[in-house]
């Protein structure tokens, strides 16, 4: 692949070269911002050509000549070309686009039995057509999907550039996230890790990324930069997700019943007796009721202390441990724990709200409460004050 795209580079340049029938003086084109996932640059420096920087990177050199770019005629045209050459091709792709989810078949056919479920916007890999049907390959599942409910070809290029979560992985124990893109600029927070954030730009060497404390930037030396799309679900994971799904409801309804009675036993003071189990919406809002306790108190990374200072997933994994329940010090984890709940309408008081870096608690009428930065500490802001991720029910 990388080859390939060394070849377009140099067919650009080689083509603005026929077209002027002059060779023009050399300029510095920088494609890290095109590829920063493959970590490569392929900079032109002054008195470089683009064959000896192409060899010097260990790339197919064949057809690579020796041009120039002029950096005031044509270095705007350059970038244009090189980046719409250098886009990724999601046209592979198979791309689901209808309200709910299609079912993925063993069989080009209504007769082929369910072997999965490829969910709105959740891709799969093309491998071949017959009578309409798209086979393909997706997350654990290969099989066939209705092709008049679903994008490929160019058509899944234009929707995958849509759905895509470009998203940075953290891989050093602590990353600082500073405000500008420079080693010089103020630290605004810091994320652990394996900690998956969202990218929202890239720059030489620096990736912008949004994280609870707002939008900074991180080195690119220490984050994997990636592409995120969903993939569909087999039969055998739906099962095995909706029954941990109704085990961990069930483990938190006892332990919040356990909890309860506790409580009530020593305010009485008298032995424990039997109550009735309370649904999802009562054990949510007093989630969210206790949660709420503590709004004013302080922000603090990696703190856990609902009163001396937490960070975002430390503050709602403090709050359910109160009702017996183990959540984990992650916000990205927290994505997966509980129930998925379609949108933010839907949730309920108690629900989990992710957003990229970032988790806070469902408190009602479109408001969260959260850790929010070590600025404002514990506070209740609007739940789509960013893009939101996942919304998960725990009871």
């Amino acid at each position: 692949m990388l080859k390939r795209k060394a070849k377009i580079a140099a067919g650009v340049l080689s083509t603005l070269i026929l077209i002027t029938g002059v060779e023009l003086p050399a300029y510095a084109v920088e494609l890290d911002s095109i590829l920063p996932a493959a970590g490569l640059s392929l900079s032109l420096e002054e008195g470089v050509y683009v064959k000896k920087v192409a060899e010097d990177k260990g790339l197919d050199v064949q057809g690579v000549g020796m041009e120039f770019v002029d950096p005031v005629e044509t270095s705007e045209l350059v970038k244009e070309q090189i980046l719409k050459e250098m886009k990724k091709d999601y046209s592979n792709l198979v791309i689901a686009q209808v309200s709910d989810y299609v079912n993925v078949r063993s069989l080009p056919g209504e007769e082929g039995q369910i072997v999965g479920k490829l969910y709105n916007n959740s891709v799969g890999e093309f491998l071949e057509e017959e009578n309409g049907w798209y086979k393909i390959r997706s997350g654990e599942c290969t099989g066939y999907v209705k092709g008049e409910y679903c994008v490929t070809g160019e058509e899944a290029n234009q929707v995958a550039e849509e759905i895509g979560r470009r998203i940075a992985i953290v891989n050093t124990e602590t990353l600082n996230v500073r405000k500008e893109a420079t080693t010089k600029s103020a630290i605004i927070g810091q994320v652990p890790k394996e900690e998956v954030l969202t990218v929202t730009d890239t720059s030489e060497g620096w990736v912008q990324v949004k994280v609870e404390e707002g939008t900074g930037y991180v080195s690119e030396e220490y984050v994997e930069l990636s592409i995120e799309f969903t993939e569909a679900e087999s039969i055998e994971q739906e099962r095995a997700r909706l029954a941990r799904e109704e085990e961990e409801r069930r483990k938190a309804r006892e332990a919040s019943r356990k909890a309860r009675e506790a409580e009530e036993a020593a305010n009485a003071g008298t032995e424990q007796k039997a109550v009735v189990t309370e649904d999802s919406a009562r054990l949510g809002q007093q989630v969210a009721d206790f949660a709420l306790q503590f709004v004013g108190n302080p922000y603090v990374y990696g703190g856990t202390s609902l009163t001396n200072g937490a960070d975002c997933s430390g503050f709602v994994m403090s709050v359910y441990a109160n009702f017996g329940v183990s959540l984990p010090h992650s916000a990205n984890a927290d994505r997966k724990r509980g129930t998925g709940v379609a949108s933010i309408e839907e949730a309920i008081p108690g629900d989990i709200v992710c957003y990229s870096g970032h988790v806070g608690i469902y408190i009602g009428n479109g408001q969260i409460v959260h850790a929010s930065n070590s600025r404002t500490g514990i506070i209740i802001s609007n739940a789509h004050y960013d893009r939101i991720l996942a919304v998960r029910r725990i009871f």
